[in-house]
């Protein structure tokens, strides 16, 4: 199996245990202990998986002895019935571990879904979709990491790697031209420094103090035409604001640079998948 870092790890670990608690007292009433059983979770529709690293681990962090193995790759496209990943060995294990699996694997299976519908939506314009902070809670970097797998780009993690400057930034510095002009005096160096606009009038301010990347606020496709226009190559524009699947192509045919998706983690519905259990022998 692919390894998974600590921090993911630790996050499977606290959903087993929110799970399993102090144990699957179904399991240990019904299932004897030494009964073994094989495993395949397949795909139930039509998507683009991943998750299959953590959906792994949550089976060897159960019990050593389960062999998981994940039969596609991250990114790859499946089909009804596909297999994704086979497990063998204890019974109790596999089905400890089967609900975690499923809900880690569906989820980022749908993340990285919806990414690639948007991607294929867009394609030949040239423009990249990218992700925001709109994460579930814990789960930032697994579902960051699906966006990638369905095609998209991973926008800045947290607050902590990249500036940018939002609406109410720009009201407690007073303005577009002064938030940006502290911005840019602020940045660490390397630092992307972005500002949101939400006029053409700010867009002008942003460009004449320097800033090399700019977030256009829920402009309309005349409007983000008129300011890829005005921008003429300066800067990086990104469009961004309740943009839709039955709209992303007429905002990508305006010029940006990029289109950022809040719906690609925060409302992606979970890709359906299903573990087939056989059981293989029991004690008696």
């Amino acid at each position: 199996m692919s390894a998974v870092d600590a921090a993911v790890l630790e996050l499977i670990r606290r959903a087993i245990e929110e799970d399993v608690g102090s144990g699957d007292v179904t399991a240990l009433a019904v299932v004897p202990e030494d009964a073994q059983a094989r495993g395949t979770m397949i795909a139930k529709q039509a998507g683009v998986v991943a998750g299959l690293a953590p959906a792994v681990a949550v089976f060897s962090e159960l019990d050593r002895g389960v062999e998981a193995y994940a039969s596609r790759a991250d990114g790859d496209r499946v089909a009804p019935g596909d297999e994704l990943i086979a497990l063998s060995g204890s019974a109790r294990a596999i089905l400890a571990g089967e609900r975690v699996a499923l809900n880690l694997l569906g989820r980022l299976s749908g993340v990285a879904t919806a990414t690639a519908a948007y991607v294929a939506a867009v394609e030949g314009t040239g423009a990249r979709i990218l992700d925001t902070r709109k994460t579930t809670p814990g789960l930032r970097a697994l579902e960051k990491a699906a966006v990638v797998s369905g095609g998209g780009t991973s926008h800045r993690f947290g607050l902590h790697d990249a500036i940018l400057v939002k609406e109410n930034h720009v009201r407690v510095a007073g303005g577009v031209a002064e938030a940006a002009r502290r911005a840019l005096a602020g940045a660490p160096p390397g630092l992307t420094v972005e500002v949101e606009v939400e006029s053409l009038g700010e867009l002008d301010e942003a460009l004449d103090a320097g800033i090399e990347r700019v977030l256009l606020d829920n402009m309309s496709p005349d409007d983000l035409r008129a300011a890829v226009e005005l921008t003429d190559g300066r800067a990086q524009l990104e469009a961004s604001g309740g943009i839709t699947l039955d709209d992303v192509r007429a905002v990508a045919d305006t010029g940006v640079d990029f289109i950022s998706i809040g719906a690609l983690t925060h409302s992606a519905p979970a890709l359906d998948v299903s573990l087939l259990f056989e059981p293989e022998s029991a004690a008696v």
